[in-house]
């Protein structure tokens, strides 16, 4: 019988609001979970809190959040962010967060959103959710085929 793998939790950080999503217990699929809002930008004790909640209930083991560098590479404000972002939920959680390169996420969520006729008003409530599942998708497929090669 094959043993069961802790969930990973997946990150979309943005200015005022997170993507969350997490995976399966198998590791193949990530699911949506919501999107958390905060009023202000650097108002984020209630978002760590919720985020340390929702590791609990999927007993999480690690978490990937979307690294937004610029399109050659370089890394702007918004990575800067993320990267102070990092290092409060390393410290509050206490697990491991890998960054994962997100360029073009919410490009293809936003696309996603529009091929499934979903009114652009409702958009945003969704956007970040799916970019979280996209980011936590393509880490998941990577360590999906490093496994299979190793």
């Amino acid at each position: 019988m094959r043993e069961e793998k802790r969930r990973i939790l997946g990150l979309d950080f943005g200015a005022k609001t997170v993507g969350v999503a997490v995976s399966d217990p198998l590791r193949i699929t990530a699911q949506t979970v919501e999107t958390i809002m905060r009023p202000q930008e650097n108002k984020l004790r209630r978002t760590l809190a919720r985020i340390e909640a929702l590791a609990a209930e999927y007993d999480v083991e690690k978490i990937v959040l979307g690294f937004p560098k610029n399109m050659n590479s370089t890394l702007g404000e918004r990575a800067e962010k993320t990267l102070e972002f990092k290092e409060m939920l390393e410290r509050r959680c206490g697990l491991p967060v890998v960054l994962w390169d997100e360029r073009l996420t919410t490009v293809s969520a936003t696309q996603v959103l529009m091929e499934s006729n979903v009114r652009r008003e409702n958009r945003k409530q969704f956007v970040d959710q799916i970019a979280a599942g996209m980011i936590l998708q393509g880490y998941l497929d990577r360590i999906g085929s490093e496994e299979q090669d190793g």
